[in-house]
């Protein structure tokens, strides 16, 4: 998935690394929603997890950037642990940069106990030598849905399309076009809240972001056509991505189809309330 450049405008702030559930440096930078007390201790995780990614490595979507970012996610010699060697995955995009956040929520919840995962199915979180659709992480990676169907395959989360409902620390598709499919411009990212750009609201997240890579960005709400929020409330569930299907047929099909709006609805479990 690319990045599209829908005149995305920077919103700044210090990185510093707090301890998870303390006062987290991206969420005190700027007001978000007024819901950010409600916070989940996942949502808290996902965003310690940004908090950990370097700053401004530069933004890469080539087929190089796609090797290295496979080559810097390998499981320990013992088969218990998922390593990440930023250094070898550099610049990357968007679906990348995401993904290694989930990676980092995954072996945290794995290292504190809460999850329990087997040699095998750790293998399948980190092979990111596949092509979109197959195996995790190319169902991640897909246009379209590819996390919201991700989630609902394992029943591990909810999507959603109401920003009332956003909480800072959910996963977002965006969509600068109505397109869905071959023909979609869209970013996926962790969203952050919002905030005022130039007297309009605006949403604000973390990505690889064109053109200096990870950090947080902020765009006027107007410039963004569809939204699709996805949120890990059942994680002790990604035990079961042992029993996922090796193809999503229905995500490989994104790179060269167009789909309805309805169709990813029905796929995805989405609610629009």
């Amino acid at each position: 998935m690319l990045e599209i450049n829908a005149n995305l405008a920077v919103s700044s702030c210090p990185k510093r690394r707090n301890h998870l559930g303390i006062l987290l440096s991206l969420w005190l930078c700027v007001p978000v929603l007024s819901g950010a007390e409600e916070l989940s201790p996942i949502n808290k995780l996902v965003l310690w997890a940004v908090d950990t990614m370097p700053s401004n490595v530069g933004y890469d979507a080539s087929q190089r950037a796609v090797d290295r970012l496979a080559e810097s996610v390998t499981i320990s010699k013992d088969g218990k642990t998922i390593e990440q060697d930023l250094s070898v995955a550099k610049a990357n995009f968007c679906s990348g940069a995401t993904y290694l956040v989930f990676l980092k929520v995954v072996e945290e919840l794995r290292k504190n106990g809460s999850l329990n995962l087997s040699s095998k199915v750790l293998a399948r979180y980190a092979n990111l030598s596949v092509v979109d659709g197959e195996e995790i992480f190319g169902r991640w990676n897909a246009n379209g849905p590819g996390t919201a169907k991700l989630f609902a395959e394992l029943r591990c989360g909810i999507n959603f399309t109401s920003y009332a409902k956003a909480r800072p620390g959910d996963f977002m598709k965006i969509w600068w076009n109505t397109e869905i499919g071959s023909k979609e411009k869209g970013h996926l990212v962790v969203y952050l809240g919002t905030t005022m750009l130039a007297g309009k609201e605006a949403i604000r997240f973390w990505s690889s972001n064109i053109p200096d890579g990870y950090g947080v960005k902020a765009v006027p709400k107007t410039k963004i056509k569809r939204v699709l929020f996805s949120r890990l409330d059942k994680f002790k569930r990604l035990k079961d991505a042992g029993k996922l299907s090796p193809k999503s047929v229905f995500l490989a099909d994104m790179q060269r189809k167009r789909f309805t709006w309805d169709r990813v609805v029905k796929e995805c479990g989405v609610s629009q309330e």
